[in-house]
């Protein structure tokens, strides 16, 4: 492998793109957070103050860093200056448990901790079992306490200096992050991220979004969910503005829009229902376009249609932690321009074509690795592979081998691959049910579910039947001010489905969600499979 000195080769890493920025748009707003404004000159000294403070308490290469910080500037800095000095970043899930924290706190072998004064109640009662950490850091944002034992932030940048520090990355391969999972079935694993890996993702998630230098990011997606998709180096990487943001709620998101000018923002579908609902409720329009990038569980063509509704322009993407965050777009194409709103809904809620920067994307047999008919009906697995793919799990060699079986990345997605090589996604692989023979998706269900006036959210699971081996349920959260009933449901799915894929029973109320909101499928199944076995497709 080339030389770091040679004259044709540069170790790729995110952390580079800020000396750049700040270079090149030296007194540009680079970060907006309420009343404060840093240009990207302010910017890189703060980062370069944070690196440097680090390494005065003795964080060294190979070291691992924890911050439990929301979307505010101290996380984004976190994302520069601890990679800058070589060692790790753990951003942690600010919505878990105390023993959900203690374990990543162990586990990542981290040696520093950073805790937001908000979050500082979940850490105090850990304090005996994370016994690694030397040094803790207050980031007192809303208001001067200093919970923990340690100095406050803006103290512990003061130890630091304003001087540039020469990035200590000397292998593109090195470990710049560990993000964990959410555990939604057992203890959460670590995510290694490599610098090739987030420079590349940090880059393809700018080419496919449009963002430029006169860009202006919401930061409604967190920080500490797969670094923010890479778009906390991306951002940077443009010169475009970040707009750092504490609590993630519809009124607020539309206020800051209106305030700051903003033209693109990344959110979760649940974050999109929430900006859907509130829009309807308040009748909110749009005075200028909105790029909004979504990803995670497939988002209903509804949900997709209502923000359009508003004046947004929505781009479905698809990934996972273990890539990076999103892997692939469902790239818009002219020939679509003249469908109707809700056809070109239904585009839009499809998982697309891998990024340019990935390449690598496909539908195939899991146990035969061979690609599936390209006829929209086959069902296989999405695989993946490429620069932003994982390093593996951390200290779990048994999980990364059975990850990376056959040379590619198994997501456990089930999908389709239509005719123009557009992937679908049909279902998890323990969500698809087979009823008396059939497949049934309860992505597809979902969605027609979503399609209802009176229906907020919705989560379809398998139910065990005595005649057909499993059958749909559904459970729906109604919208506010409605009171639909569960005929009401059922006849709307055998009007708009294939009968037999029908829920046969509907439950109204509230769906459990893991802590990057993500709806808990497993414990609603769990639940209606109690003392019987379900065999796992």
């Amino acid at each position: 492998m080339p030389q770091q000195n040679n004259v044709y080769f540069d170790i790729l890493t995110p952390v580079n793109f800020i000396s750049r920025a700040a270079a090149v748009y030296d007194d540009k707003t680079a970060v907006i957070y309420g009343d404060k404004k840093y240009s990207y000159t302010e910017f890189y000294k703060r980062v370069n103050r944070l690196a440097s403070a680090l390494k005065n308490i003795g964080i060294k290469k190979g070291d691992k860093v924890a911050f439990i910080c929301p979307n505010i500037p101290p996380m984004l800095e976190a994302h520069y200056a601890v990679p800058m000095i070589g060692a790790a970043l753990v951003s942690i899930n600010i919505r878990l448990s105390s023993g959900e924290i203690a374990y990543i706190i162990d586990h990542s072998d981290s040696k520093a901790i950073f805790v937001d004064n908000e979050f500082a109640n979940v850490v105090t009662p850990i304090l005996d079992d994370i016994p690694k950490v030397k040094t803790f850091v207050n980031i007192c944002d809303l208001n001067g306490d200093k919970p923990l034992k340690g100095m406050e932030y803006e103290e512990f940048l003061s130890t630091g200096s304003d001087d540039p520090i020469t990035p200590d990355v000397d292998d593109e391969y090195q470990i710049i992050t560990i993000n964990y999972t959410s555990g939604t079935t057992g203890r959460p694993k670590g995510v290694m991220y490599h610098h090739r890996g987030a420079y590349l993702n940090a880059i393809g998630e700018q080419l496919e979004f449009g963002v430029n230098w006169r860009s202006i990011y919401l930061w409604t997606l967190p920080m500490f969910h797969c670094n923010g998709w890479c778009f906390t180096w991306g951002i940077t990487a443009m010169g475009a503005t970040h707009v750092c943001l504490r609590k993630v709620i519809p009124e607020e998101i539309y206020r800051i829009i209106e305030k700051e000018g903003i033209t693109h923002l990344c959110a979760a579908p649940t974050i999109l229902i929430g900006m859907s609902s509130y829009a309807t409720a308040k009748s909110v329009k749009l005075k200028k376009s909105l790029e909004i990038m979504t990803a995670g569980a497939p988002p209903a063509p509804t949900v997709i249609q209502n923000m359009e509704s508003v004046g947004a322009n929505i781009t479905q993407t698809y990934g996972l932690t273990e890539v990076f965050g999103p892997h692939s777009v469902c790239q818009w194409q002219a020939k679509w321009d003249n469908l109707s709103l809700e056809e070109q809904a239904k585009i839009k809620a499809r998982q697309g074509v891998p990024y340019i920067v990935a390449m690598h994307m496909d539908v195939v047999d899991p146990q035969t690795m061979e690609p599936v008919p390209r006829n929209g009906e086959a069902i296989g697995e999405i695989v993946m592979r490429g620069n932003n793919v994982m390093l593996g799990y951390y200290k779990d060699p048994k999980a990364t081998e059975a990850a990376f079986k056959g040379g590619w990345f198994h997501s456990g997605d089930l999908a389709v691959m239509h005719p123009n090589n557009y992937a679908q996604i049909m279902d998890r692989q323990k969500d698809i049910i087979i009823s008396g023979g059939e497949n049934i998706s309860t992505v597809e269900v979902e969605n027609t579910i979503y399609r209802h006036p009176d229906v907020l959210e919705v989560a379809v699971v398998s139910i065990p039947d005595e005649k057909w081996g499993e059958v749909p349920k559904a459970f729906v959260v109604p919208k506010p001010g409605t009171n639909p009933t569960a005929e009401d449901i059922i006849n709307f799915c055998k009007d708009n489905l294939a009968r037999f894929k029908a829920p046969k029973v509907v439950e109204f109320g509230e769906l459990p969600k893991t802590a990057t909101g993500k709806i808990q499928k497993f414990k609603l199944r769990d639940k209606e499979w109690a003392g019987r076995e379900r065999k796992v497709n």
